[in-house]
């Protein structure tokens, strides 16, 4: 029966009164805060995991699980090498490759762009290059016969199509007799590959990996081996085993290792965002204690008449608890189902505002990923909701204390 009357006290408290709607003013206005922060967190880090999942797969969808190379950047016996490390049970797939810089001249346009030679059979299973071939396949790429597969973007800068000619000119320096010369040779376009991350799009060309050897003059040697694993996030474990296996001057990176700083970046960019929008949670629900202070001074003969009918210390105390978390618990909810709304159709909302505005908020030139990417994780909109329940219940406690200190002589006296 008690916990009842604390509690029908305690949501009555929460209506608007004759005598003073401002205080339902103030309490309206801290669950719209508490909404809107609970709502904005909700959905930035939704899209952080989003960005964090698209960076991912886009990265490693050109790049690979693992890589191994000697130590001077190459490597000479790689055939062999790659049976051995084809052996490991994690390892799904491992594929030669020789990367080098070079300039693409397709006149009167010129770009640089990272020269990657591959062998197609052995490249395809290990990225995802040939699932986003535009026009062409990997496959067409073969051995003397000076083919080349280029981003979308790097196409468009350098003016050229399927079938289209240009220079690749390699930044080694040959020396003849009459002095020094840059190694050149003529490639025909074979493909052309889009993966959806400028980066990639715009500086990287596929050439054979025969025809890199000879461009470059690496001999037998290559740039190293490129692993696919079952699971990506084995690859730190995989990668330190093969260290041990194969011991100097073998040395195999992970993906971590290689892109750490994209995945740092997020992940520091999202600590940092939670933080900044957490307090606006936190100023929100610190609205709470305004609202139950003018709610005790205003209300101190009801509680003076609770007191003198028998009600304890404690059970006032609990009615503005009560009060207070209510408020905390309505902007809560309402902000958790706002938030997961907007963030499981952000891919059809910003579209939709782009449209209306006349813009394009992430342009391909600019950022990495062009769209914006969403990912909801229950876990976090557990910890989001959590969080706002406590800063809430916290903001709850002075003010109750103080409902529950007051003594009824005083405050009848004036009544």
């Amino acid at each position: 029966m008690r916990r009842t009357f604390e509690w029908m006290i305690g949501l009555r408290y929460t209506r608007a009164k004759r005598r003073n709607r401002f205080v339902s003013f103030i309490s309206a206005t801290s669950i719209i805060g508490i909404t809107l922060g609970v709502t904005a967190l909700i959905v930035v880090i939704s899209v952080m995991n989003g960005f964090q999942d698209e960076l991912r797969e886009r990265i490693l969808g050109m790049t690979a699980h693992v890589t191994l190379a000697e130590r001077d950047g190459t490597l000479s016996d790689w055939r062999e090498v790659a049976e051995r490390v084809g052996a490991d049970p994690a390892v799904q797939a491992v594929a030669p490759y020789v990367q080098a810089e070079g300039m693409l001249s397709s006149p009167p346009e010129v770009s640089g762009a990272i020269i990657r030679g591959i062998q197609p059979d052995l490249e395809t299973p290990v990225t995802d290059i040939g699932a986003h071939m535009q026009e062409g396949a990997m496959q067409d790429l073969h051995g003397g016969e000076f083919g080349i597969v280029l981003g979308s973007a790097l196409a468009g800068s350098l003016g050229v199509s399927m079938g289209d000619s240009l220079m690749l000119i390699s930044a080694d320096v040959a020396v003849t007799p009459v002095g020094g010369m840059l190694r050149q040779r003529k490639f025909t376009v074979v493909g052309i590959f889009e993966v959806g991350m400028y980066e990639y799009d715009r500086g990287t060309a596929m050439i054979h990996l025969q025809d890199a050897q000879a461009l470059f003059r690496t001999g037998g040697r290559v740039s190293g081996l490129r692993l696919k694993l079952d699971d990506i996030f084995a690859a730190p474990a995989v990668a330190r085993d093969l260290n041990q296996q194969l011991g100097y001057p073998y040395r195999a990176q992970d993906w971590t290792q290689t892109n750490s700083n994209f995945f740092r970046a997020i992940q520091i960019e999202r600590t940092v965002m939670f933080i900044i929008l957490s307090l606006i949670v936190a100023v929100a629900a610190f609205n709470i204690v305004s609202t139950l202070v003018m709610l005790v001074t205003d209300k101190q003969g009801d509680i003076a008449i609770l007191r003198t009918l028998g009600a304890s210390p404690g059970s006032i105390m609990m009615i503005f608890i009560i009060t207070g978390v209510f408020i905390g618990l309505i902007g809560t909810a309402v902000g958790v189902g706002i938030g997961v709304l907007i963030a499981e159709n952000i891919d059809v909302i910003v579209p939709w505002i782009e449209n209306v505005a006349g813009t394009q908020f992430m342009p391909a030139d600019v950022y990495y990923i062009s769209e914006v990417p969403s990912r909801l994780d229950w876990a976090n909109v557990g910890l989001v909701s959590l969080m706002a329940f406590a800063l809430s219940f916290l903001a709850t406690l002075y003010p109750a204390w103080r409902a529950s200190r007051v003594q009824p002589a005083e405050a009848l006296r004036y009544e």
